[in-house]
């Protein structure tokens, strides 16, 4: 369906933070399907977009190894390598979470909540191949970067090869791509158009930073059909 021939799809967030979690993973990894099949599970909970934004990124450095992850991008190989060395890490693994910019390896229980009350409001509208972004700081600041990720669901692969032969794995909230765009300030607003197509997204990921920052200030998304 295209989604010039809908009504614009509007996310925001309230001035709480909402937290990003990220996930980076392969197909090529036999530990990797429990944590997707957790993190899937936020697809039923009530906190998913309101509380909490799951971001699922496959790696490619699995790829050699017996089995070509095809949502697998190097870029998000290099996103999880920048995570690593920012907490003087050489190394990366799967599966391996980031909740709000650190390091999680207590998965499976439930995800903490956030304690900052007054990060400012996100909202972005989505309509085709336009994309706007406006992020109203609760305190002065900037200047600021906004993360964009078209994220497909209920995606099934058959895996023929590698550490998950003869398996069928189910993903959801997997990211397309990562755009990234710095906002411009007008006011105490600070924002951005983008003209992209989300066509073949079932769903949005948007987050804020610093500019040349990691970690995420406000995040939002849902459902675009």
């Amino acid at each position: 369906m295209n989604l010039e021939a809908q009504a614009t799809v509007r996310f925001e967030s309230g001035p709480a933070q909402v937290s990003l979690l990220e996930l980076y993973t392969s197909e090529g990894c036999s530990s990797c399907p429990p944590a997707e099949a957790w993190l899937s599970g936020l697809s039923q909970n009530s906190a998913l977009w309101k509380a909490v934004v799951p971001v699922v990124f496959h790696v490619d450095y699995w790829d050699n190894l017996g089995w070509k992850d095809e949502f697998s991008s190097r870029e998000f190989t290099q996103r999880q390598r920048d995570y690593a060395a920012s907490w003087g890490s050489g190394s990366v693994y799967t599966p391996a979470f980031v909740l709000n910019g650190a390091e999680w390896q207590t998965w499976g229980r439930t995800i903490p909540g956030n304690v900052n009350p007054e990060s400012g409001k996100l909202i972005v509208l989505a309509r085709g191949s336009q994309i706007k972004v406006t992020f109203s700081p609760s305190r002065s600041g900037g200047p600021y970067s906004a993360q964009i990720v078209p994220l497909k669901m209920n995606a099934t692969s058959r895996v023929t090869a590698g550490e998950n032969r003869g398996r069928t794995l189910t993903h959801q909230f997997i990211a397309m791509n990562l755009v990234r765009t710095d906002l411009s300030q007008s006011g105490e607003n600070f924002g951005a158009d983008v003209s992209w197509s989300t066509d073949k997204a079932d769903a949005l990921a948007v987050w804020i930073t610093r500019s040349g920052s990691l970690a995420p200030i406000q995040a939002t998304g849902g459902l675009l059909r």
